[in-house]
């Protein structure tokens, strides 16, 4: 699908800023924002998914911000299609998308489409975090619910290809079994200009510092609390990272000092990786603050 005019994504690590620059743009050119963030889809998880406040819904659109229900498992084919549609009906009404986030395999598929081959590593991590806590029985027979025609094919003990069909089911929205695995990425669906916010490592690692201690300041243990509570104990936004380590306080498992110090830990982590894999997107333009480049 080719769409005129053209998306501006704007993408990088945790806490590169990428949120208060697409507001200023977005305010300054009246365009419409699409959320590419994994968990702020998820309803009820605010506090540690940094999504815009009521002041920031008022002033700008948001699309794709808290519209899944948090038992849901939500793939990267299922943003495709609301993302799609979100595209098509801010050019219908003349306005420009910034497209916005961090997670790249969203961003991914949504410039260049979906492909068997395209690795979601965060949830390979949960899946394989499940298999040692679950055991390999249990998860084949997860796959089977899913796949059985996968399920047949590969043998309860094959730990690494169970958690690999698993993945390709998730992200693709299809059985791994039906999925064409020759297949590389489409040619690009929307014309595009992709921005990677890229600030110096120090001052990026203090900023994450800053965040991790806001979103407990903020009250991210409360809202695992509760959510605990209303029954989303075992929601895949829990397994994200800030989440994870406040449900281990909530269940006597980490106290908060320890918590916040690995959320640190785990966000300066993945922020690497964001960098490591949008130095691999095509066309990635990486700018250092105060990101005047942007436009």
């Amino acid at each position: 699908m080719t769409a005129e005019p053209t998306l501006t994504v704007i993408a990088g690590p945790t806490a590169a800023g990428k949120s208060a620059l697409a507001m200023e743009v977005a305010e300054r050119t009246g365009a419409e924002i699409v959320s590419a963030d994994s968990q702020a889809v998820y309803r009820y998880f605010d506090v540690g998914t940094a999504k815009p406040d009521a002041d920031a819904l008022a002033r700008v659109r948001h699309h794709l911000v808290s519209v899944v229900d948090p038992l849901e498992r939500f793939s990267a084919a299922k943003f495709q299609g609301l993302a799609d549609a979100a595209v098509r009906d801010a050019f219908a009404r003349g306005r420009r998308v910034l497209v916005v986030g961090g997670t790249g395999l969203y961003i991914r598929v949504l410039l260049h489409g979906l492909s068997s081959g395209t690795p979601d590593l965060e949830l390979r991590a949960r899946l394989e975090a499940d298999a040692v806590r679950l055991g390999p029985e249990a998860m084949h027979t997860r796959l089977a619910a899913v796949d059985p025609t996968a399920a047949r094919r590969i043998a309860v003990a094959d730990t690494l290809r169970v958690v690999r069909a698993l993945e390709i089911q998730e992200v693709t929205g299809q059985p791994a079994s039906a999925v064409h695995k020759a297949h590389g990425f489409n040619p690009t669906r929307y014309p595009y200009t992709l921005w990677f916010l890229d600030p110096p490592r120090e001052a990026l690692a203090k900023a994450i510092g800053a965040r991790t201690k806001a979103m407990f300041t903020a009250g991210l243990v409360e809202e695992v609390e509760a959510l605990v509570r209303h029954g989303y104990r075992e929601a895949p936004a829990m397994a994200s990272v800030g989440y994870r380590q406040a449900l281990a306080v909530v269940e006597g498992r980490l106290n908060r000092a320890e918590a916040e110090a690995d959320t640190e830990r785990q966000t300066r982590a993945y922020a690497k990786r964001q960098r490591t894999w949008f130095r691999r997107e095509p066309g990635a333009r990486f700018v250092a603050p105060p990101y005047t480049e942007v436009r």
